[in-house]
């Protein structure tokens, strides 16, 4: 029996083409009942492996919740996040160098990754907390606004020490967590050093590093148009990183607030998704979807209310956002099929080709 994990990395290698791993996994199932295939319009992702990556995740937070515990009670602060880095880097060494399990594995670097950006940032004197200050628009990274190159400086920091623990354990979530890191990093540097800067300029640097992580998950995406490889894993993460970055900046760039939307801001807000939906489509990644729909929503009701229709507001946006995602779940394929067809040719043969088989 050849196990999947194998043939993966010997496709990464260039030991094997992907072509080859197909037929050598239907020649292992050959004889056996047939499985229902997996829709081709899934995206195929590696959050677990089995239940015990779910029984080993339980274990993990509550050891490093123990953990934390009495190092916060005989070192502080700064002490409780340090042992917290410590003891995930550790685990790791276990549960993902040896075991190589999933769903741990992700946990331990989000863990580790938020511990010592956070210890750094105490260390370097943001106070007890990076979070603990109010934060402005760039919550989404976690910037404070009152000492932005102390974060941007801890979140330097967060950005090496992740490349090392890339280098380790080649968690896929790794390079996701860096980029975040290293925009907090512009962001933070920017902030402090140019506060004189308009709302609307600091959320054009953040549709800037939106943008240029979108740009890197699509590099990681045409090299990998099956995904068959750790690739479509990074291209993943990558995605969902940068969604939010770009539609969050976007919309907060056009509306200053979305709680008094007037109908030219509510049709703008429709627009934008739309065309976030085409490419999403084009790509064949749903994160930009996911991440606009609330603003989305928020539009729709108000160009519901606009239209008269108060007393139903709530019900009728939900239903008009329900039948489309369901609609563009249905109509998926032959959408993107169509999308393509129009395309340029060798743009077309390098995105992501999974949706588009029978």
């Amino acid at each position: 029996m050849i196990a999947t994990e194998i043939l993966t990395k010997g496709v990464e290698q260039g030991i094997i083409t992907a072509e080859q791993a197909e037929r050598l996994r239907a020649l292992e199932n050959a004889g056996e009942p047939p499985e229902l295939p997996a829709s081709p319009d899934d995206e195929q992702l590696r959050f677990i492996s089995g239940f015990s990556d779910i029984f080993v995740t339980i274990g993990v937070a509550m050891f490093l919740g123990a953990i934390g515990y009495f190092a916060l009670r005989s070192g502080g602060v700064l002490g409780m996040w340090i042992a917290v880095a410590v003891t995930a880097w550790l685990l790791a060494e276990f549960f993902t160098r040896l075991r190589r399990m999933a769903l741990p594995s992700i946990v331990l670097l989000i863990v580790f990754a938020v511990a010592v950006f956070t210890g750094a940032g105490i260390f370097l004197g943001a106070g007890n907390s990076p979070f603990s200050y109010p934060l402005s628009s760039m919550a989404l990274l976690g910037i404070n606004t009152e000492k932005p190159t102390i974060l941007a400086a801890a979140a330097l920091l967060t950005v090496l020490l992740t490349a090392v623990h890339y280098w380790r354990f080649r968690v896929p979530i790794t390079i996701a967590a860096g980029c975040c890191a290293l925009a907090g990093t512009v962001v933070g540097l920017v902030y402090g050093l140019a506060p004189q800067l308009s709302p609307v300029e600091h959320n054009a640097i953040i549709l800037v590093c939106g943008l240029a992580i979108f740009v890197l998950a699509m590099r990681f995406d045409m090299t990998d148009p099956e995904r068959l490889t750790r690739r479509t894993d990074i291209a993943f993460w990558l995605h969902l990183l940068a969604a939010p970055l770009i539609v969050h900046s976007l919309i907060e760039g056009m509306v200053t607030d979305t709680k008094k939307l007037g109908l030219e801001s509510a049709v703008a807000i429709m627009v934008v998704f739309l065309a976030l939906s085409f490419v999403a489509v084009l790509i064949d990644r749903r994160a930009m979807l996911v991440s606009g729909l609330a603003y989305a929503g928020v539009a729709f009701w108000t160009l519901i209310r606009q239209a008269g229709l108060s007393d139903m507001t709530t019900p009728v946006t939900l239903l008009a956002l329900g039948a489309f995602v369901l609609l563009l779940s249905a109509g998926w394929r032959p959408l993107r099929a169509g999308i393509l067809s129009v395309a340029p040719p060798g743009l077309a043969r390098r995105l992501p080709q999974t949706s588009l088989s029978a």
